[in-house]
């Protein structure tokens, strides 16, 4: 591949499928090298093929800390250098609280949260050497608001909203920026064979749980986000000059968002006496 390109590099997790492949044919299209990665190097062979002097397919399952620092010495030795990490990999799972299987919600939580934790250190260095670059950390709408029967999926981008804004205040002063993706419904593969499902049910969950996974299941494939135009508007995001921390992705995640802003103030105002009671009185 030619690597004496002025552009910016991406180094982007989960290529095969939703966002991650559609981010992938959007950079290359840019004429940015882009490092893209899948558990399966033959789910985007096509990519490599098509862009050949700009993509760099690795193999990389982001739960196995051997694959990280292997693709990101790869990367490094070919490119010199990484502008953009963008941490896409990730997968759903459908369950009350109380059915989900442990097994499969460990499974999750090393992806979307661990996974994306070793990713970041591992490129971190490189990026703090730099005295630039920026970290895009795909979360969802279910980072900031929670519903019922996707508790520990929620559970795992609330997680990753914490660090990436913490994150946020340390890396600033060094020139290293952080991006939270948010995105509310999108015709990716997030519904369907991506999720898993609690094995068991409880009938007491029927009408909230299930319901709600019976909800997001039957909508998968006409939800109202286009994938296509989330890509150009994480990669305006990332090129402005002002960044937000937070992008949120389509209108339902917009209007969700906003009834979470009203419930935190709804609670907040409502015990402000109570809350501020907890305190010793002034003076003493």
């Amino acid at each position: 591949m030619n690597t004496s390109t002025n552009k910016p590099v991406w180094f982007i997790t989960g290529c095969s499928t939703g966002f991650g492949r559609e981010l992938a044919l959007k950079t290359l299209n840019l004429g940015y090298p882009t490092v893209i990665t899948a558990r399966n190097p033959a789910a985007i062979e096509d990519l490599a093929r098509q862009f050949p002097d700009l993509a760099l397919s690795l193999k990389l399952d982001v739960t196995q800390p051997d694959q990280v620092q292997a693709a990101l010495k790869d990367a490094l030795a070919k490119l010199g250098r990484i502008d953009v990490l963008v941490n896409n990999a990730g997968i759903g799972y459908f369950g009350s609280f109380e059915e989900s299987d442990d097994a499969e919600v460990r499974k999750m939580v090393d992806i979307n949260f661990w996974g994306l934790v070793d990713m970041t250190r591992a490129v971190l260095p490189q990026m703090r050497k730099q005295k630039s670059g920026t970290v895009v950390n795909i979360s969802s709408i279910g980072g900031i608001i929670a519903f019922p029967g996707v508790s520990f999926y929620h559970a795992t981008k609330f997680a990753v909203e914490a660090i990436s804004e913490s994150m946020s205040h340390e890396l600033a002063p060094l020139g290293v920026k952080v991006l939270i993706v948010e995105p509310g419904p999108f015709r990716t593969d997030w519904a369907g064979r991506s999720a898993n499902e609690a094995p068991r049910t409880i009938e007491d969950y029927a009408a909230t749980a299930q319901a709600r996974t019976d909800m997001i299941r039957n909508y998968s494939g006409k939800q109202p986000g286009d994938p296509v135009r989330a890509t150009e508007a994480i990669i305006q995001a990332v090129e402005s000059e002002n960044p937000p921390l937070r992008l949120l992705l389509g209108k339902a995640a917009l209007a969700n968002a906003r009834i979470k802003i009203d419930a935190l103030r709804k609670d907040f105002d409502g015990w402000e006496a109570v809350s501020a009671g907890a305190d010793f009185p002034e003076g003493e």
